[in-house]
């Protein structure tokens, strides 16, 4: 399965084909421009999985604010953070994490 499908699959990604294909349907929006929409949705999804940061985190505090699960993805909200790695110790105000099984990715 590509990356993206996984999105595409997830509540937001039907949501937006949902709505899509309304919009079509009442002639709102012509299919051509609809199928931008999408492949501009594949593209926003795609920076975010292509862009990786090698951080080694030897400690993660904070606040843990919100977490939920949502779609096989987990999504942490910490406040006033501090991470701690080799090079150093920063502090900021909000971190967020998500995750999700790497083998749904490959399937």
């Amino acid at each position: 399965m590509a990356t993206f499908e996984l999105y595409r699959r997830s509540t937001i990604g039907m949501c937006l084909t949902e709505t899509l294909d309304q919009m079509v349907s009442s002639g709102i929006l012509s299919p051509e421009h609809a199928i931008q929409v999408l492949i501009q949705f594949d593209k926003v999804i795609s920076l975010y999985i292509y862009v990786r940061v090698r951080v080694t985190l030897l400690l993660l505090q904070g606040h843990l604010h919100t977490y939920r699960f949502c779609d096989n993805v987990w999504t942490f909200i910490l406040q006033n953070a501090q991470l701690k790695s080799e090079e150093g110790q920063e502090t900021v105000d909000s971190v967020k994490i998500v995750a999700c099984d790497s083998k749904l990715l490959t399937q």
